[in-house]
């Protein structure tokens, strides 16, 4: 009222009532139509309604997969010059118009990601955010840093705090009451050899798309991969970090995460409304990608000082080098981060189970590599869960397989390739990245059919020529339906791939192959309906051997010409000790070395005595040769029907 006295004595009396009507009008008027009516009902407009995100999602066009090109005459030449163009000129100008299209593709899916935000705008009021989860007032200062492990007294807990440890580790299958205590941020060691630290990398090294694919994760094992990441690469070198959503339904992965990621601009989601598994969901990652290299990790990892610089340097030199970090192991339980010394680098195999296995550096390789600890060291195969790959490379051998469910076997399937279509796969170990390894996983799906059987047949089918006799052996040659493989045999075609035995003879010539053996299947005692058993798996060996039920595809033996009866990395070891072993091999004979005799005795030559199976078939011992039925053992006396080892070296 002050202010409306002050004005009527200073202004003349038309213009006060000129200024007051215009006042009124703009009051009545304008204010009402800029609040609007107030009786919308905003929750049947949320946005992240199940109906509408996929209404929303079938306006925006598919990114249809780009399918590689037709190879180059010269693709099997290995470009490994220290000159070889790096960053923008290093790919080929067939797999540069690839690459092209495909941000060609990211401009046209923002731009109709653009026009269909403007439509949702129109159709919905949001409701106010969800609160974001209060991680922050959990966070217990110094817990964890350095990547020192934190031991959690549940004694010490209340029961609020007990059901929480509880919940925690039945969802996430790791200690997520402990990660929520332990900063986004913590400090890690520098676990890098200190040779290592001494190299100095270009400056004009390719930028990296990073994609981490999640479902359901942890949200503060989640930000802490997101942190690392972002925290730990060089600016200049980070394009983007895409985070592939496969189709998680828990609400913090939600609105939350999308209002927390908004202080994060390189950072982006991308989701999946349905289900599909790490192999499509990277796929998804892969196709919203614009980084000159790709970096493929799993949601809870921690990247350490320096990890990205090694990988990117090795690609730039060589655009068909695909390679793999030093993989640490963050404890699931204290969230220790257990660096791995430069000199215990392990590199990748397999076994003709199809399952991927860690060993030692061959002594060839370390020759090859001067002894050097810090140099780049070839890996006949690579765990896939962490790996880094030029897009244009990745693009031009096929990506995955995308007929593969879920996931299994996409790891070995595409080591396989990048090493007989001309690449080379590579562990650095100046680079270390952390990961939670899990004793089980916390997620279900609902499938009526065995993945990982389907996806190792898709393999072998297309990869092991002969060789995939072996793996069908452990299956019973039950194969089931593993779908149309026409497109991926056309590729191995197209590339002009070598062959299996090539991969075997020049990559991993260390793999031991049945084919060799003069006797396999199953070892049956011929007074009981038991079959000798044993744990053959890599590092899982050192016990004792013993009887079970006999099975089609459990428990096949083979007998070597070195005199071995064994399976994989597992022989029968009697060292003069009551208990009869399975082992390590060692291929030095002495207790390893058994002979198949002709009464059907199973014989240890260096202790002239026979396997013999107790009277109720609980135990087994060795004991005076005498030829009773408790001796006799019922073995196929045939070769496998796989290929066998026809060379003495490498090409």
């Amino acid at each position: 009222m002050n202010l409306v006295r002050l004005l009527r004595r200073k202004l003349s009396a038309p213009i006060f009532l000129l200024l007051l009507v215009a006042f009124l009008w703009y009051s009545i008027f304008m204010v009402e139509d800029m609040t609007g009516p107030n009786d919308v009902d905003t929750e049947s407009m949320d946005v992240y309604d199940v109906k509408l995100r996929q209404a929303i999602n079938e306006n925006t066009p598919p990114r249809d997969h780009v399918k590689p090109l037709e190879p180059p005459d010269d693709h099997d030449k290995n470009p490994e010059s220290p000159n070889f163009p790096i960053h923008d000129k290093m790919k080929e100008p067939a797999v540069d118009q690839q690459i092209d299209n495909i941000h060609e593709q990211n401009v046209n899916i923002d731009e109709n990601k653009q026009e269909v935000n403007k439509k949702d705008e129109k159709l919905q009021i949001k409701p106010p955010l969800k609160e974001l989860p209060k991680f922050d007032v959990l966070v217990k200062e110094g817990l964890g840093e350095n990547g020192q492990p934190v031991n959690i007294s549940k004694d010490s807990l209340s029961e609020e705090q007990k059901r929480d440890y509880k919940t925690g580790w039945k969802n996430n299958a790791f200690n997520e009451y402990l990660s929520n205590r332990i900063s986004l941020d913590r400090t890690l060691q520098d676990p890098r050899d200190e040779k290592c630290k001494l190299i100095k990398y270009p400056e004009n090294l390719p930028d990296v798309s990073v994609i981490v694919t999640f479902h359901n994760e942890a949200w503060s094992v989640l930000l802490r991969s997101v942190h690392s990441i972002v925290n730990r690469t060089p600016k200049h070198l980070l394009r983007e970090v895409i985070l592939a959503d496969d189709c998680s339904d828990m609400p913090h992965l939600a609105e939350p995460l999308d209002k927390y990621l908004e202080d994060f601009p390189k950072v982006k989601v991308v989701r999946a409304l349905n289900r599909e598994g790490l192999i499509r969901a990277r796929l998804r990652g892969y196709r919203a990608a614009t980084g000159t290299v790709l970096v493929f990790l799993d949601s809870h990892i921690e990247c350490a000082e320096g990890w990205i610089e090694p990988m990117l340097d090795r690609i730039a030199k060589n655009w068909t080098t695909v390679v793999t970090p030093v993989i640490d192991v963050i404890n699931d339980d204290t969230f220790g981060f257990q660096f791995q010394d430069a000199k215990a680098t392990s590199v990748g195999g397999f076994d003709w189970n199809m399952v991927f296995t860690w060993h030692g550096i061959p002594e060839e390789e370390r020759k090859r590599r001067n002894y050097e600890d810090h140099t780049p060291v070839r890996s006949p195969t690579m765990a896939g869960g962490l790996f880094a790959i030029s897009h244009a490379y990745f693009t031009y051998i096929g990506t995955y397989d995308d007929g593969m469910d879920i996931w299994g076997g996409e790891n070995l399937e595409i080591s396989f390739r990048i090493w007989m279509c001309g690449g080379t796969l590579e562990t650095t170990p100046c680079s270390h990245v952390g990961h939670i390894f899990r004793k089980r996983s916390p997620y279900k799906w609902r499938s009526n059919i065995n993945v990982l059987l389907k996806n190792n047949v898709r393999l072998c089918e297309v990869w092991l020529d002969d060789y995939k006799e072996y793996y069908y052996d452990r299956i019973g040659h039950n194969l089931g339906d593993y779908g149309n493989i026409t497109s991926r045999i056309e590729l191995r075609k197209k590339l002009k791939c070598k062959s299996f035995e090539w991969f075997l003879k020049n990559v991993y010539p260390e793999m031991w192959v049945p084919g060799e053996s003069l006797a396999y299947g199953q070892i049956r005692a011929k007074t009981r309906p038991y079959c000798l058993a044993g744990n053959c798996d890599y590092g899982q060996t050192g016990k004792p051997l013993s009887m079970a039920n006999c099975s089609v595809t459990q428990n096949l033996w083979y007998m070597t010409t070195a005199r071995e009866i064994r399976r994989d990395y597992g022989c029968f070891d009697y060292s003069g000790n009551p208990v009869i072993q399975v082992q390590a091999c060692h291929q030095m004979g002495g207790n390893q070395a058994w002979e198949f005799r002709e009464d059907n005795t199973l014989y240890h030559v260096l202790t002239n005595k026979c396997l013999e199976i107790s009277q109720d078939g609980k135990k087994l011992f060795m004991n005076t040769c005498l030829g009773t039925d408790y001796q006799i053992w019922l073995w196929n006396r045939t070769r496998p029907k796989g290929a066998t080892r026809n060379w003495n070296s490498r090409d």
